[in-house]
This record gives C-alpha cells, sequence and structure tokens, in this order.
C-alpha cells in the first residue's frame, strides 16, 4: 500500500504547498482577502497508490512503448524531481504526512486507519487546505482520503469545501465486480444467509462492508462500481475547475487516486502491452491528460501550478 506521487510536476506542487501555507494564513478571511486571492495562482496535486517507479515511461521504458505519454508529456514541459521519499511505506501514513507535511512520529500516525476506527488524523494537526481555505481559495479532494471518516475527521471538516471519493482503500470493502487481485476476492454477499464458508476468498475482503462512494458527507452509492469510478473521477476534477475558472475565486484541487492499489480495475482492457497492470497504469494516466486538458480548456486567466 505504498503511497507514492505520480504526477511528476505534483512533487514540486507538494513541496510549494508546504512552504506557502504560512504566507498564505496571515491574510485571513476578512474582504482584503479576496482582493488579494484574485491574482494568486491555482494548485493542483496528483497523489497515486503502490505505482512503480519503472511503470512511469519517462524514468524506465526499455521498450519504446509507454503507458504513460501524458505524465511523459508533463515531466518534459515541466520541472522533474529525480530524488522524492514518500512520509510512508503505507496509505494512511503517507497521506497525514503529504496533508500536513509533518512524519508519523509527530502526528502519531503510523498504521492504517481501519473500517471501523473511529478517529482519524489528530484534530490538533492542520491539513494543508485549511489555511487555503482561510487564505479565500475554493478546496477540493477527488480520491481516496483515508485519514479517518466519522465526525471532525471527515475530510469536509479538514479544510476541503469538496469532498467526492473513497473514505480508505479500495479493498475495504466488497463490491459487486471485485476487479483483478491475489488471491481474488468474492463479490458482495447476496443474503444474509452467506458466510464466509461459501467463499472462502471473500472472507479476506470484507464481506459484510460495501464500500461506499461519498459525495461530501452523504454515500451516494454503496457498494461503488470501481470499474467506472476513474471515468468519474476525471469528470468531477473537470466540474471543479471549470466552475473555479469561471469565477474570481482561486482553488486548490487534491486528487488521491485508487491506482495502482489492488483490485485493479481498469475500465477498458487490451490498451498496453503490459497487460491488466498495464492496462490501469494507462487508465490512470488517461484520467491525468483530462485533467490538465480541464485546465487548458479553462483558458489562461489564472496560473495553474
Amino acid at each position: 500500500m505504498v503511497g507514492s506521487v505520480v504526477n511528476i510536476i505534483s512533487i514540486l506542487v507538494a513541496i510549494i504547498v508546504v512552504s506557502d501555507i504560512l504566507q498564505l494564513s496571515v491574510y485571513g478571511t476578512n474582504a482584503t482577502t479576496a482582493k488579494k486571492t484574485e491574482n494568486r495562482p491555482n494548485f493542483i496535486i496528483l497523489f497515486a497508490d503502490d505505482i512503480g517507479w519503472g511503470d512511469i515511461g519517462v524514468n524506465w521504458n526499455p521498450s519504446g512503448f509507454s503507458d504513460t505519454p501524458n505524465i511523459d508529456a508533463l515531466a518534459r514541459n515541466g520541472v522533474r524531481f529525480t530524488d522524492f521519499h514518500s512520509g510512508a511505506s503505507v496509505c494512511t501514513p503517507s497521506r497525514a504526512a503529504l496533508l500536513t507535511s509533518r512524519l508519523g512520529l509527530r502526528t502519531g500516525v503510523v498504521m492504517n486507519f481501519e473500517i471501523r476506527s473511529k478517529g482519524g488524523l489528530p484534530l490538533n494537526e492542520t491539513v494543508f487546505a485549511e489555511p487555503f481555505k482561510a487564505a479565500g481559495y475554493r478546496t477540493g479532494i477527488i480520491g481516496k482520503w483515508h485519514l479517518g471518516v466519522y465526525g471532525h475527521y471527515h475530510p469536509n471538516y479538514r479544510g476541503f469545501d469538496y469532498y467526492y471519493g473513497l473514505p480508505y482503500s479500495n479493498d475495504m470493502g466488497c463490491v459487486d465486480n471485485p476487479g483483478y487481485d491475489l488471491p481474488t476476492c468474492g463479490a458482495c454477499p447476496k443474503d444474509n444467509l452467506w458466510t464466509p464458508k461459501d467463499d472462502p476468498d471473500a472472507s479476506l475482503c470484507h464481506p459484510f462492508s460495501a464500500l461506499p462512494l461519498f459525495e461530501n458527507t452523504k454515500i451516494i452509492e454503496q457498494p461503488v462500481d470501481l470499474f467506472t469510478l476513474s471515468e468519474r473521477y476525471a469528470n468531477k476534477a473537470n466540474e471543479f475547475i471549470t466552475n473555479r475558472s469561471n469565477s474570481d475565486q482561486p482553488f486548490l484541487l487534491y486528487v488521491a487516486f485508487a491506482h495502482m492499489h489492488t483490485p485493479l480495475t481498469p475500465n477498458k482492457t487490451h490498451t498496453s502491452r503490459n497487460g491488466v497492470y498495464g492496462d490501469t497504469v494507462r487508465e490512470l494516466d488517461d484520467v491525468i491528460g483530462k485533467i490538465v486538458k480541464s485546465v487548458k480548456v479553462a483558458g489562461d486567466r489564472k496560473s495553474v501550478v
């Protein structure tokens, strides 16, 4: 469950976000803030899960066939950092480190939160979205949260105006079409008479807790269809970027993909020479390409980092 930054440019963005927080926070939330945010840059952070260094074409491409043409283009046209260290090797602590700029030994977040976890990222920790929001930014998260769902641990209470995504990993709940994994998880039980003896594999995948999809504080789908989730993430990102570009309010958008965390659920197969895994890498790259296109279509009225 390694949490790694996939978009090479987003490494720079993450650094800028952390270093810019103190500057943003001094402006407060009064009328002067609105004027001071008009010429401020917009920020998009893309965060991937379990992707390998060699999965990105610009890093390793001995065959000459890349599954990541959009990411490769960002690297060619932007700034590329070749030395980056994740805050942790598993989901929750790596996200806590990115969002707070503090390691788990300082925040206390050193293990993954589970489905039944009542807590989350400690409430005395500052998530980078909070000072952005205080400075007049519209803030959004699309994708995986995994830092607490109940009460004030929910992203809407941690500085994010908008949330659309999964509360935790895509294998922490059953779905109707489980996708590709080893061992393969079973689908959600169809009745209350099911027992783990009926499908031993399903007992490994939380068969009595269907994976939910949230929009803000409301569950809008349960179990979620993982095979169509990437396209919906791209559409929600486009809506967020378009709506903000049509206003005078700058934005911060954090997109946390389920890719490449198992189960793999590419909506299209045979798009890559590298099987289902390659299909999933290519799907991730396609969504990033759509987000970049949304920025271009929105125009250059505001700069996007």
